[in-house]
């Protein structure tokens, strides 16, 4: 996840700068302590080295080329999300946040030092294949990828379309590690699906949180409530293997639901890192209960919308622990269109949780299962096989089919759901709420 602070230069860059301008001689002009100190005796060494391989390494190397390389290695020593682009890669990200890139659909990021998969995209080759959330990638092709940066890996994974690679994937449960042959593809994410499960009971499910989420999700819950007669009696929000994105998407998405009050606020150094996002007021969705689903994959931009909706009580969150990614990444353009993401900050639910390394907990657990359809086994008795059973009236009878048929499990256009363990939890939980507001009325 990320925001963008445009035209902002870094001292980082003027350093390097200076630094290249400091070859020629290894004459370092120290001045006193109280102007440099440690930090001016750690220049000076990196000047020192740098001349030192420019002037006797083997080969004559590019001074462009070492200056990325040591600000790529500065950069892998802070945390897995900070990272240098150099411009290509730079050029890559800004296409990637428009929801169309060319790759195989992965997002990535590096866990006990282990490239490791936080969740395959939809409809993407990755997808297709198999890959899963929590995949640990040994080797992209014939490469291995310790000590790899995700901006490296990245890069090796994307190519041309129709073009291959194979992922050599380490998962709990194989016995060995096994080859995944992709077919690369371009990537045109869908950010925003939605449908009706059952009469009044919408589905909308978010993949990643790119620019035109928020309006898309408005389109979503205007065509679900046209659907349904012009409401809904409750929804179930999907964020399961959602690796996150924009923030401000994030906060609109939480926004529709939180009449109210604080949605998510950030720490860091600067002052500029600290903000607050709050809800604004109009434009909030009706009191229908929300049920939102996160697992493993959810991370970042998609935490952030759990974790304000469970803070401020408006959905239960259902489903398994999420990623734990409560860290904001900022992109600072740099003068040579290279670009920085650098962690600045970061995040905290509503009532001061947060969420790095540790996850949204979901208020009820519900594993990820598959049904599977029961069989009509023979040696059933019901009553009407009975001798001298009690026929029905026309009127009870008629009843007794209404009551099957709002019994009946709803109808599903959508393959991907008709076993989907977890949805159908979700829309349990919501029918029966709508069961006891009933009940109370009654009582």
């Amino acid at each position: 996840m990320f925001g963008t602070r445009k035209g902002k230069k870094i001292a980082l860059f003027a350093v390097a700068l200076f630094v290249v301008s400091a070859v020629g001689g290894l004459v370092a002009q120290k001045r006193c302590a109280a102007e440099g100190g440690n930090d001016y005796e750690s220049i000076e060494l990196f000047t020192d080295v740098l001349a030192i391989v420019k002037k006797s390494y083997v080969e004559e190397v590019d001074t462009k080329k070492l200056i990325y390389g040591a600000i790529n290695g500065m950069l892998s020593s802070l945390d897995p999300h900070s990272s240098f682009m150099p411009p290509d890669t730079y050029k890559e990200m800004k296409i990637d946040t428009k929801g169309s890139f060319g790759g195989l659909g992965i997002e990535i990021t590096i866990k006990d030092g282990i490239l490791t998969v936080i969740s395959p995209i939809e409809d993407t080759p990755a997808f297709r294949v198999g890959i899963k959330a929590g995949d640990q990638i040994l080797k992209i092709d014939d490469r291995f990828t310790k000590d790899m940066s995700i901006m490296d890996a990245v890069k090796r994974m994307r190519g041309p379309k129709g073009s291959k690679v194979t992922l050599t994937i380490v998962r709990e449960g194989f016995d060995k590690p096994k080859d995944f042959t992709l077919e690369r593809a371009i990537i045109q994410v869908k950010s925003v699906r939605s449908k009706t499960l059952d009469n009044g009971y919408g589905y909308v499910r978010i993949a990643q949180f790119q620019e035109k989420t928020d309006d898309d999700l408005v389109k979503a819950l205007k065509a679900l409530k046209e659907e349904n007669g012009g409401s809904l009696k409750g929804l179930v929000l999907d964020l399961r293997n959602d690796p996150g994105g924009l923030l401000d998407q994030a906060v609109k998405v939480a926004d529709h639901f939180v009449e109210e009050g604080l949605i998510v606020y950030t720490e860091g150094r600067e002052k500029d890192s600290r903000m607050q996002f709050s809800a604004r007021k109009g434009g909030t969705e009706p009191n229908y209960p929300v049920v939102v689903l996160i697992n493993g994959g959810s991370a970042s931009a998609s935490e952030i919308v759990a974790g304000a909706l469970q803070d401020h009580k408006r959905a239960v969150v259902m489903g398994t622990q999420s990623f734990g990614k409560g860290s904001v990444q900022t992109i600072i353009p740099l003068s040579d269109d290279s670009g920085l993401r650098l962690t600045t900050a970061r995040y905290y639910t509503p009532n001061g949780r947060s969420i790095q390394a540790k996850g949204i907990t979901p208020d009820i657990v519900v594993e990820r299962a598959e049904i599977q359809p029961t069989e009509k086994k023979e040696g059933h008795i019901r009553e009407k096989d009975l001798e001298n059973h009690f026929e029905t009236s026309g009127k009870v009878e008629e009843d007794d089919k209404k009551i099957e048929k709002e019994k009946a499990p709803p109808v599903k256009s959508d393959e991907q759901l008709k076993g989907d363990y977890q949805v159908l939890r979700a829309l349990d939980l919501l029918k029966g709420w709508e069961i006891l507001k009933t009940i109370n009325k009654t009582q």
